[in-house]
């Protein structure tokens, strides 16, 4: 059984039930993300609400799922937030303010065998590697046996450069030990997956971009662009130095995506179709995240980018999640 914290629009809930995981919950805030859940899977239990307020009652999470049934499985990527340094020894108490302190007070109450944090590569040094080792301490504190390590969702059978920390840690009564999963030997490319996509919304480039991004080639940026219109496009950042290599940025369909954003067509994370001179539609997004098609998402064309542009690829939720199955089968 599985718990998830910070559901979003059900990537990783997908990943977790392809790879076999049941559902207890599923705590989420963003109402458009929340009904994403309810319209694909009416038989699950989304809890709609702000978690700081669940965790601020006496009962917690149990007063919305059973307290009498065993957690496999707690999971979630909070947001990356940075603690005050009051103390030498960093502890929940100094969390406080955090989504970190209401994810790391519901395990307290739960006491999962494992869990499982998806967050984003910039917390292995955020704040000097300071804000990562203050959330080990306070998972060690609980119990818990942790190990981290960032990895690429286009080795797990996703056409996309997706970079994400992944932290796992299981229950230190539990003889159990944990693999993170093998690198796929096939890595899939454009082409792969954006073939016959369903029609959908989608977000269009303004003219005056639309002109300067039909001078680019397929798996060219603004370095293929005449110099003097390179010059006005990119302003300042013309000079700055550097790759910049997202800005002005045509995919070709022998490539992966670069990581998709929450918006597709702002500059510096231009993100344009190989052939055609716009940004994905919003099923491309959703192909590339490797959501099925039958997967509905709710809310207007803004709502659906940023819920998917935020999601934890589905076929790397599924390979994540069945490392962690063959570390709790180890306690059958």
């Amino acid at each position: 059984m599985d718990l998830e914290l910070f559901a979003g629009a059900g990537g990783l809930a997908l990943g977790l039930e392809q790879a076999g995981f049941k559902s207890l919950g599923l705590v989420e805030f963003d109402k458009h993300a929340a009904q994403t859940l309810r319209d694909n899977r009416p038989e699950w239990n989304v809890i709609e609400g702000d978690i700081t307020k669940i965790t601020a009652t006496d009962n917690g999470i149990f007063d919305y799922i059973p307290n009498d049934i065993e957690v496999d499985l707690l999971s979630g990527g909070y947001p990356c937030q940075a603690f005050s340094y009051a103390g030498k020894k960093m502890g929940m108490e100094d969390t406080r303010g955090t989504l970190f302190y209401h994810f790391a007070k519901i395990m307290e109450q739960v006491k999962p065998k494992m869990f499982l944090v998806e967050n984003v590569k910039g917390l292995t040094t955020h704040d000097e590697g300071r804000t990562l080792k203050t959330m080990i301490n306070v998972f060690e504190s609980l119990g818990y046996t942790t190990t981290y390590k960032v990895l690429n969702a286009w080795d797990y059978g996703v056409a996309e450069k997706r970079e994400r920390m992944i932290l796992v840690g299981i229950r230190n009564d539990l003889n159990i030990t944990y693999k993170f999963p093998k690198a796929h030997s096939y890595k899939p490319v454009l082409k792969d997956v954006l073939k016959d996509v369903p029609k959908s919304v989608g977000q269009s480039f303004s003219e005056t971009k639309k002109k300067v991004m039909d001078l680019v080639p397929a798996g060219g940026y603004w370095r293929d662009l005449p110099e003097e219109i390179a010059k006005e496009y990119m302003g300042k950042s013309y000079y700055s130095g550097g790759g910049r290599t997202g800005m002005a940025r045509r995919l070709s369909w022998d490539e992966p995506s670069l990581t998709l954003t929450t918006s597709p067509s702002q500059k510096q994370t231009e993100r344009c179709h190989p052939d055609e001179t716009r940004p994905f539609t919003t099923r491309e997004y959703a192909r590339i995240q490797s959501f099925p098609d039958d997967w509905k998402f709710s809310g207007g064309v803004g709502a659906i980018y940023k819920q998917i542009g935020n999601a934890v690829a589905v076929n790397f939720g599924k390979e994540v999640a069945l490392s962690i199955v063959n570390s709790l089968n180890q306690t059958v």
